[in-house]
């Protein structure tokens, strides 16, 4: 059920200023294809404001800080860009949560207080407020703005990473059971929320296939020309944080007559392994965006070698959906969140399952097989995932007239 004609509120962890694009940014889109959105960037921190005056983004929004320029900008009729005029204190160093939740607090009311400015100007009414991750500056929205409807979304465990876990471990469960309903862009993610509040919902994940497009023919590059045998690739950061390089090393040893093609930017860790020492391993180095379908069109296997920790065992796989798209064979690393795509992937549950996993994909592709594939990816649309986000809140919304 969509909802159409209401005002909509996002803050976030990512400002729209960035050029890269994000979850949050593409659901804003999706929304204001029916409803008024007003896009909230993350306010300039203190920390910010004296190191960084200059990064991307930044010096603008200090400069309407400054000078008091105006601080709305449409991005479309109907969306609408708010740079916050407060600056906010940095406080995550702290070692007391005490300290930190008053502080916090005081950072809250100024966020707020610059968010009612703008909703006010805009003459918003009734608005529903989405919260993409910001447990730090979102926690005390609901008390501070009465929205119709406050709702979380979970696209990382946030709290794996050093930043966020200080005071995330208490702040980002606290934000989910005030919050009037989380989603989720995984299964795990929801089965995370869901342990926070009973309203909590899985609404999948939108992607943006339309470079990935399988009756688009591309040249083989020129690093796959000499190549013989079968080639088995990934395409992505290549991190030791989320990979598994003993995955790629066992593979590599177990079938020396296949070549292993890594796809994207090492990091030290990668770049300082035995892996290179492999006669059919092959690192290709960091590749614009427009070559990957390149890449993935002469492969005869995807894999996703995910290594299994707190920061990836949620994470939702969206290279595995740009594999897909292209109607590659796809060998994963079995999480809860792969297990939407045990239809169309081979998963393994171990490392050592990789190799044979591979050789039955290699043995046992089809023209229909791949066709399934392709239409399973398309599946996974923005207008999909925003439109489950209508379906929660709709729940919600009856739910909580009922039990009014």
């Amino acid at each position: 059920m969509a909802i159409e004609g209401r005002d909509i509120v996002i803050i976030g962890i990512q400002p729209w200023y960035f050029e890269i694009g994000s979850n949050c940014k593409s659901i804003a889109m999706e929304f204001q294809k029916q409803n008024r959105v007003l896009y909230v960037n993350t306010p300039v921190n203190r920390k910010t404001l004296y190191s960084n005056p200059d990064g991307v983004g930044i010096k603008s929004h200090i400069n309407i800080i400054k000078n008091k320029t105006e601080p709305l900008r449409n991005i479309t009729p109907a969306l609408t860009e708010f740079h916050p005029r407060c600056i906010i204190e940095s406080i995550n160093w702290l070692p007391s949560r005490a300290a930190f939740r008053m502080v916090n607090r005081i950072n809250n009311k100024r966020f707020a207080k610059e968010i009612r400015w703008a909703i006010e100007k805009l003459g918003f009414k009734d608005v529903i407020l989405f919260n993409d991750s910001d447990f730090f500056n979102g926690v005390a929205l609901k008390e501070l703005l009465k929205p119709s409807v406050y709702i979380y979304y979970s696209r990382d465990y946030l709290r794996g990473f050093s930043y966020w876990k200080k005071h995330g471990d208490v702040l980002e469960p606290e934000m989910i059971h005030n919050a009037d309903l989380a989603v989720a862009n995984s299964a795990y993610l929801a089965d995370y929320c869901r342990q926070h509040n009973p309203n909590a919902f899985y609404v999948g994940q939108g992607c943006n296939l339309a470079l990935f497009d399988h009756d688009q023919k591309h040249d083989q590059p020129e690093e796959l020309k000499n190549l013989n045998g079968p080639v088995v690739g990934y395409v992505g950061a290549i991190t030791s944080e989320r990979l598994d390089m003993n995955i790629i090393r066992i593979i590599a040893k177990a079938k020396p007559e296949w070549n292993i093609v890594m796809v994207g930017p090492e990091d030290h860790a990668f770049a300082a392994s035995d892996l290179h020492q492999l006669p059919n391993v092959y690192f290709t180095g960091r590749k614009n965006m427009e070559e990957l379908p390149a890449y993935i069109q002469h492969f005869n296997v995807c894999i996703n070698p995910q290594l299994l920790n707190q920061t990836t065992i949620g994470n939702y796989p969206l290279k595995v959906d740009e594999y897909l798209a292209m109607g590659k064979p796809v060998v994963a690393t079995r999480t809860r969140t792969m297990e939407v795509f045990s239809d169309h992937c081979a998963l393994a549950n171990s490392p050592d399952d990789y190799p044979g996993l591979i050789e039955a994909q290699l043995d046992h592709n089809c023209p229909a097989t791949a066709e399934g594939r392709i239409a399973f990816a398309k599946t996974h649309t923005w207008e999909n995932s925003v439109g489950a986000i209508y379906d929660a809140i709709d729940v919600f919304s009856k739910k909580n007239k009922a039990i009014g």
